[in-house]
């Protein structure tokens, strides 16, 4: 009966793959964190349960590494959820370092004959109860630890990620999303789940290799040496995580919304202009204009990358909607109206003294110009000058 809670876990990975990754890119990364989640609990039931050594030989060891990419994957779902762009930087993959460091440490006994594991696995199962194995580097039994460990360190690094980004949101907007809340207990729960799983785990294993403490009861090794115990804990604590997430289903669409009332008056009336009052052509309610007002805020087009396909995912906005907003209610182009964006935000930057220091070229990059010259060029057509000839006549005021 256990089993369906896993397996429940498995379809809710699939779900968040097939039908939402599009609408929130976080989900794929929550996805694949549930499916890693429950993949270790069935392993978990194939070692222990089925009593048969051909899936004794195929769940022993050869799973181990995904014990370590439960922690990256739930600090990817923090950090996509809260950033602006929901994208990873290239030195993230450094978190995936210790599952490349485990799967290397365990290649003495992955490969090794099907037959001959099999035979070891059984055994270690069934019979000696004795985690030792040689493996490259690192014991088995330190492995089986240290992943718990592992777990418990990045629930609490993601916690500080989140609430350290939700500082700087507040320094730099003056305000909070409208979910802020709902978005915190929900990651509040779910490192909840995984550090109440991993504390439960950890107690499981030291008492499994042999480490006792002096306040250990018999009690206490008959509940924490069952793997009956274990299963309900970890298995129904996976279920749980699934299954909370829809009591929040505002997370999985990434409606992040803000009041503008509440927010930085002055950058928020600087871009307010660039949205149209009506829309005749794009049929969204007030609720998403303010969205789109509030979008501005977090400066998007200073980005190199910033496109229409970009605001399309980041809004949630179909292009063929945006760009025919801007065709229609603007009368311009998007590579137009960004191109203007950028200008109107380089001139508030030289007359707010924001620029004194910079090179041309460093502000042409700080507003998100490809080149020099492209940012000289865009600045002569809309403003008559260049941006040098705009910076005297500022400063000689």
């Amino acid at each position: 009966m256990g089993i369906i809670f896993p397996l429940f876990g498995i379809f809710t990975s699939f779900i968040l793959i097939y039908y939402l990754s599009s609408l929130n890119r976080s989900n794929a990364f929550l996805a694949l964190f549930f499916l890693c989640c429950n993949v270790v609990v069935l392993i978990y039931y194939g070692l222990h349960y089925t009593q048969d050594p051909f899936w004794e030989g195929i769940c022993f060891v050869h799973f181990l590494p995904l014990s370590y990419l439960l922690g990256p994957l739930l600090f990817y779902y923090v950090k996509t959820m809260v950033t602006d762009n929901h994208r990873l930087e290239k030195f993230d993959l450094l978190h995936l370092i210790p599952a490349v460091f485990i799967l290397i440490n365990c290649l003495p006994f992955t490969t090794l004959p099907f037959d001959q594991k099999a035979k070891i696995a059984h055994e270690i199962i069934n019979v000696t109860e004795k985690y030792s194995l040689d493996f490259q580097f690192v014991s088995f039994e330190s492995i089986l630890v240290s992943r718990t460990l592992h777990l418990v360190a990045y629930c609490i690094f993601s916690l500080i990620y989140f609430n350290r980004h939700a500082r700087k949101t507040k320094a730099v907007l003056g305000q909070l999303a409208t979910n802020h809340q709902i978005l915190k207990r929900w990651i509040y729960l779910l490192c909840g789940i995984q550090f109440i799983i991993s504390s439960n785990s950890l107690l499981h294993m030291l008492t499994v290799v042999g480490i006792n403490f002096d306040f250990q009861s018999d009690a206490y090794t008959q509940i924490f040496t069952s793997k009956q115990h274990y299963f309900a804990v970890a298995g129904g604590g996976f279920f749980l995580q699934n299954f909370f997430l829809f009591l929040f289903p505002k997370i999985l669409y990434g409606n992040v919304s803000f009041n503008p009332q509440n927010g930085n008056s002055t950058i928020f009336n600087e871009f307010k202009s660039a949205i149209p009052k009506k829309r005749k052509h794009l049929e969204i309610d007030v609720e998403i204009e303010e969205e789109l007002q509030i979008y501005l805020l977090t400066l998007p087009f200073t980005k190199k990358d910033f496109s229409l396909a970009q605001m399309s995912f980041d809004l949630k906005i179909p292009e063929r909607f945006l760009s025919n907003y801007f065709n229609k209610e603007l009368n311009t182009t998007f590579s137009e109206w960004r191109k203007n964006l950028r200008i109107d935000h380089v001139c508030r930057m030289i007359e707010q003294g924001e620029s004194k220091n910079l090179t041309i070229e460093a502000i042409a990059t700080n507003a998100g110009f490809a080149s020099r010259s492209k940012f000289i060029d865009a600045f002569k057509e809309r403003k008559g000058v260049t941006p040098s000839a705009f910076i005297k006549s500022v400063t000689s005021q």
